[in-house]
Order: structure tokens, then C-alpha cells, then sequence
């Protein structure tokens, strides 16, 4: 496993080093660098690594900087004295987020986590429901859903989806698609019953057995045959959108707030 470290204090290096060395024997240190300046550089030089292990906090900046300069698709397990960076670093293929003084059993859990992610297993879409139970928390507030986020597996890594970037979510052949405002596709393992459960009812509604939609999705709608709707959402499925005769009175009272 080769591995990035991006520690600006040496001590702090040093010991990092120390202790991936217990946590994982196999693991070499590739190169280590203090400076976002330093770090996008040697990314743009150098294979990817198997993992970056870095410090929030660097001589010129901040590390989640990096990931803003460049696509990195190495995980990353980030370590630091502040725990007001997580949500940010939940969206940099974190794998996990270390408080300083790292302590030996939470790195090699770390570790262990990365491998469970790389092998998936019967047991990640537990994890990753974990997770998302987790990223919930950091924002729950009395009177708001619990459903906050979703936490989406995109080839080997799991990305957060804030439900605010949600445009729809479709049901097909027993699977439930989330589809983003940018077009962005992930299949998601609730069911549109599930979902109607968990999503605030102002901002989503269940359109019809295929469709779940958030309001700021919905383009404009026609009035259809035998009193049923038709629905333009954005981005545009491939197939219509169609409102039972039944529901249309509800979806334009949705609509209207």
C-alpha cells in the first residue's frame, strides 16, 4: 500500500509514520509533503496513491484545498486537532477523520475500513447506512426530517448527497435510481415508501408508482387525458411522468405551498 502523507509539523510526521508502520507493516510512505502547493503538484506527476494520509491544517493552506484543485480519486484519511472540517472532508473521499493525538486503534481501524470499502461485502450497504445515519447527525435539528443526506457508492468510494441536490428518485425493476439536479445517477437501497417516510413531504412528493420528485425538479405541468397530469421534470427522464386523475389535486396544492 503506498501511501501520501501531508503533515506540515515534523514531530507529527514522524509519529504518523510511527504508527502506520504498527497499524499496517505493508504500507510505504511515497512521499511526504507540507504545502497544498507541493501536494497538487506531486499529484500531477505521480500515480495515485493507495491512500493520502493528511493533516487538515498545511504550512500554505488548507488540504481539502487540494481536492478542490484537482479530481483525486485516492481515499484519504484525515487527521487534525478541529473537528469543524468533516463535513467538508466527507466530500474528499474520506474514509475516515482522526482527531489529534491520532491513537494506534483508531488509525488501524481506519485501515480496516478502507479494506472493508476496496472488498465489498454482504455487510457495506450496512456501513454505508451507518454513515449516512452519521452525516445526518451532524446537522439534525428538532423539527427537521432525519433524512439529510444519502450516502451513494460511486465505483469504490461513497459520496454524501445532500437531499437539497436530489432532483428525483425513480423505481424500476425493483431498484430505486437518485438522480441529482446535475444529472448524476445512483442506485440507492430504500424503496419510494421508505423515501416518503424519510423526506420532508413540503419539499418531495410521490408523484406515482415510478416517481418521487423535489419541488424545485418539477419544470412545469399539463393538464392530460381523462384529467390526469403530465409533469416536466429537470433533468428530463426518459420516460413521462404521468398523474393519476386522483392525485392531481394534491400534486397542484404541493405545488402551490
Amino acid at each position: 500500500m503506498k501511501v501520501l502523507l501531508l503533515e506540515d509539523e515534523y514531530p507529527a510526521a514522524e509519529r504518523l509514520q510511527r504508527l502506520l508502520a504498527q497499524a499496517a507493516p505493508e504500507a510505504q510512505v511515497v512521499a511526504h509533503h507540507d504545502t497544498v502547493a507541493a501536494t497538487v503538484a506531486w499529484l500531477q506527476t505521480n500515480p495515485a496513491p493507495d491512500l493520502i494520509l493528511a493533516d487538515i491544517h498545511l504550512a500554505d493552506g488548507l488540504s481539502l484545498d487540494v481536492f478542490d484543485q484537482l479530481v483525486v480519486n485516492s481515499p484519504v484519511v484525515f487527521t487534525t486537532a478541529y473537528d469543524a472540517y468533516a463535513l467538508r472532508a466527507f466530500k474528499a473521499n474520506s474514509v475516515d477523520y482522526l482527531l489529534k493525538p491520532v491513537k494506534l486503534a483508531e488509525l488501524q481501524a481506519a485501515l480496516q475500513k478502507l479494506r472493508q470499502w476496496r472488498s465489498p461485502t454482504p455487510a457495506a450497504s450496512e456501513v454505508a447506512q451507518r454513515l449516512e445515519r452519521l452525516l445526518d447527525g451532524l446537522t439534525e435539528l428538532p423539527g427537521r426530517p432525519t433524512k439529510t443526506r444519502f450516502l451513494v457508492r460511486h465505483g469504490e468510494q461513497l459520496l454524501p448527497v445532500l437531499t437539497t441536490d436530489v432532483a428525483w428518485f425513480q423505481s424500476r425493476n425493483e431498484t430505486v435510481t437518485l438522480v441529482t439536479h446535475a444529472g448524476q445517477r445512483y442506485l440507492v437501497e430504500y424503496t419510494l415508501e421508505q423515501l416518503e417516510q424519510l423526506l420532508d413531504p413540503k419539499h418531495f412528493f410521490r408523484l406515482n408508482r415510478q416517481f418521487l420528485a423535489q419541488l424545485a425538479a418539477v419544470q412545469r405541468l399539463h393538464p392530460w387525458f381523462n384529467g390526469k397530469l403530465k409533469l416536466d421534470l429537470i433533468p428530463a427522464p426518459a420516460e413521462e411522468v404521468l398523474v393519476s386523475r386522483e392525485k392531481a389535486a394534491a400534486v397542484k396544492s404541493w405545488l402551490e405551498g
